[in-house]
């Protein structure tokens, strides 16, 4: 079975083409990082318009480069939730167009269980019952799954994702969009232990992340000598290059010190787990692979979106027994939970 996988929830363009859940025939993206790095995060409204110059381009590279045409395409995949409204929209009035056009079986995908999914491309296939560590500029989540397409959110974040607050820190500390690699590339010459930054008290398995983005802003202005009213975005012209470097690392190793906490918590109140998986952009951070090195891991390359991830996680709801979607009516959710 032949998947094409579209996604286009927020800043990349991507398609691809799967075989079987497992082999990845081709796998496009094209980022528009370079167009927001200027700006220091995503216009939604510029995003969409960049979106629809070079879907369809994507879309038959894809098919190109898996040497396919469209008599080989058993089904059209197509994430439809959740994300940037402009953005879902091309994407999804693509597939839908493309399903009646060629008259193919069209399936609606979650971005999250997409990301989930990426894990089964790795070549060995995780064993349930398990829990995936979602980890995204736009999510933070511990889900538990029994089985395939069977998703239970046992924690999340009550602010901030953790990727949204490597972006609020790399702003902080003048490293560029996204923050993610930038803090990553910037800690790798700086100390872990210069800076002690806080971790948040939340119960359960839930996570913070908008105190620790503030607890860096006050190191910074108190390292700095500079009272807190002074302007958050001038502050790295004070800075010098060790200084970013100190708190980059000493950042990283809090907010990976955070997930892994609350992974092993979710260990110990869910005994029969037999397999962890993380998830999402975040997953491709060094520090946190090596901190998790028995965890599933996506690619590197997968770990952020990407066409391949959607065709694999709409072929595990067809052997799931998920019906089609109606091209005719399919709609997008912005925000919805990976439970409905």
């Amino acid at each position: 079975m032949k998947i094409l996988g579209i996604e286009t929830s927020c800043d990349e363009t991507a398609a691809a083409v799967v075989e079987d859940g497992a082999r990845i025939l081709s796998n496009v993206v094209v980022s528009q990082i370079d167009i927001f790095a200027e700006y220091g995060g995503v216009i939604p409204e510029v995003a969409a318009r960049s979106h629809l110059e070079v879907i369809m381009p994507v879309v038959k590279k894809a098919l190109a480069d898996a040497k396919c045409d469209w008599d080989d395409i058993d089904a059209i995949a197509v994430t439809h939730a959740p994300g940037l409204l402009g953005s879902l929209l091309i994407g999804t009035l693509t597939a839908r167009t493309l399903a009646i056009l060629h008259d193919k079986p069209l399936y609606a995908v979650h971005h999250l269980k997409s990301h989930v999914y990426a894990n089964w491309l790795t070549g060995e296939s995780p064993i349930f019952p398990l829990l995936a560590l979602v980890v995204s500029g736009g999510h933070t989540q511990i889900l538990y799954m029994r089985a395939h397409n069977q998703f239970e959110i046992v924690g999340t974040t009550h602010d901030d994702a953790v990727g949204e607050c490597f972006d609020k820190v790399a702003k902080i500390l003048g490293l560029p969009y996204p923050g993610g690699p930038a803090i990553a590339r910037a800690a790798l010459s700086g100390d872990a232990n210069k800076y002690k930054l806080p971790h948040p008290k939340v119960e359960g398995l839930d996570f913070s992340f908008s105190g620790l983005k503030t607890a860096v802003l006050r190191a910074v202005q108190k390292e700095l000598g500079l009272p807190i009213s002074y302007p958050s975005h001038d502050l790295k012209n004070h800075l010098s290059r060790q200084q970013v470097a100190d708190f980059a690392a000493s950042f990283q190793k809090t907010a990976v010190g955070i997930l892994c906490e609350k992974l092993a918590l979710a260990l110990e109140q869910y005994p029969d787990v037999q397999s962890v998986v993380i998830a999402g952009g975040v997953s491709a951070n060094k520090a946190l692979r090596e901190a998790l090195l028995e965890a599933y891991f996506p690619a590197p390359s997968l770990s952020g979106d990407n066409g391949a991830m959607v065709a694999v996680a709409a072929y595990y709801e067809i052997i799931s027994g998920v019906k089609p979607t109606d091209p005719y009516s399919l709609n997008i959710y912005p925000r919805i939970s990976i439970e409905k």
